[in-house]
């Protein structure tokens, strides 16, 4: 696990941090700086077809062991999340974890306690990998890159596998919707995708939500205070009406769960004569998005006709779409991802997903992508950890799953 620690160290020292207000593909210049270091690697390894394309993405083909077995891809995303910052990020290695709280000493009041993650209580003994405390750690989805880096050098060493071709892609962009937006899926020339972007171990995520974004733009009127009566349009106390009539009681991720959908503002900004206010609507179920959409329109509504002297403009855009009405065009890619859990003695768990992944975007058109679990935790945010011995985990599971589709026609 010596390599797989490394690999993943040295690549959340890259600052890859998304930016969503922009047109540029990458929207960052440390997605390029991590794809040459990608493509370096695998070249080194003696993967085929390696490249990095115009857009910045990296691709390389695993090669066949067993003539006629299907093609299949493997995906991760290099970008981390605009929630956190990336930048300058410091792994923390705790070796044999005593289960106790974690205190990031970059930030002390920081601190990672098992009371309130479960999911770190369960990993006692194992090896955990944190920030500091004053960035995230950028393990969604970097470990995910890690895990299929090890599993790559690890086949092409390993003839003994029986496998077909195996595409990697590693994407930009992921984190604000955009990952997929340039892969060509036709020239993929796989029958199944996936991506190595969830938590854990053992877990095999079948479907998501559905996902739009909304941007609400409130135009006011500035003027010197002093003279503003009966003139200024305060755009930020228009904003501050909107978002209080927005639903919170029902339909906010803080007061639903399951299946349960949910419109979300994440983002604030602006001034005076201008403010804009970023929400996105999830729904398992696409069909809900457009009520959610009226939702808003008709809040604007309200406050506009309360400052007739405003505009309040609301524009929606559709991201991706629930994978699991797509997935059931190629039942192998989940049914052979359960064999290879259980071939290393895990159960899988098949899960829903209060999210997205790539595998959304890929499933929609046409390649039907499953997500797998990568030993992260607590992503988007300082008290993020991943745990090294589920990013094996999620390596075995990768060599089992070559091995077996290698048996396939």
């Amino acid at each position: 696990m010596d390599q797989l620690l490394d690999r993943f160290c040295r690549y959340v020292r890259v600052e890859t941090t998304a930016v969503e207000v922009t047109d540029a593909y990458p929207s960052s210049p440390g997605q390029l700086t991590l794809g040459k270091v990608l493509a370096d690697e695998l070249q080194a390894l003696g993967l085929d077809d390696v490249r990095v394309d115009e857009h910045g993405i990296v691709a390389a083909t695993i090669p066949a062991t067993a003539p006629g077995a299907p093609t299949i891809a493997w995906f991760a995303h290099m970008d981390t999340s605009p929630e956190a910052s990336g930048k300058d990020v410091k792994p923390i290695v705790h070796e044999q974890y005593d289960g106790g709280d974690l205190v990031l000493p970059g930030d002390t009041g920081k601190v990672l306690r098992p009371a309130e993650t479960p999911e770190l209580a369960a990993l006692a003994g194992k090896t955990i990998i944190t920030t500091d405390g004053t960035t995230l750690l950028g393990a969604d989805d970097k470990a995910g890159i890690a895990v299929i880096m090890t599993a790559a050098a690890r086949l092409v060493t390993d003839r003994s596998v029986p496998r077909g071709p195996i595409r990697i892609v590693f994407t930009c962009d992921e984190e604000v919707g955009r990952g997929a937006d340039h892969i060509d899926v036709e020239a993929l020339g796989a029958v199944a995708g996936y991506t190595l972007d969830g938590e854990g171990a053992g877990t095999i995520e079948n479907e998501t939500f559905s996902a739009d974004v909304a941007v609400v733009t409130i135009t006011g009127r500035n003027i010197h205070p002093g003279l503003a009566t009966g003139r200024m349009i305060n755009a930020i106390r228009l904003a501050g009406l909107f978002l209080s009539r927005m639903p919170w009681q029902r339909l906010a991720p803080e007061t639903t769960s399951g299946r349960e959908g949910f419109l979300h503002p994440y983002v604030l900004e602006g001034g005076v004569d201008s403010a804009t206010i970023r929400i996105i609507l999830r729904s398992f179920d696409a069909g809900d998005l457009p009520g959610h959409a009226e939702i808003l329109r008709q809040i604007g509504a309200t406050v506009l006709a309360e400052h007739p002297g405003a505009t309040i403009d609301v524009h929606v855009k559709r991201q991706y779409r629930n994978m699991v009405e797509g997935l059931e065009k190629e039942p192998r890619a989940v049914a052979l991802a359960v064999e290879a859990m259980k071939r290393i003695g895990i159960e899988p768990q098949m899960h829903s997903i209060r999210g997205g992944t790539d595998g959304s975007r890929l499933t929609e058109m046409g390649l039907p992508t499953p997500n797998l679990s990568t030993g992260m935790h607590n992503f988007h945010s300082p008290l993020e950890f991943a745990c090294l011995e589920e990013m094996e985990t999620a390596v075995k599971v990768l060599v089992e799953l070559a091995r077996f589709w290698g048996r396939e026609k």
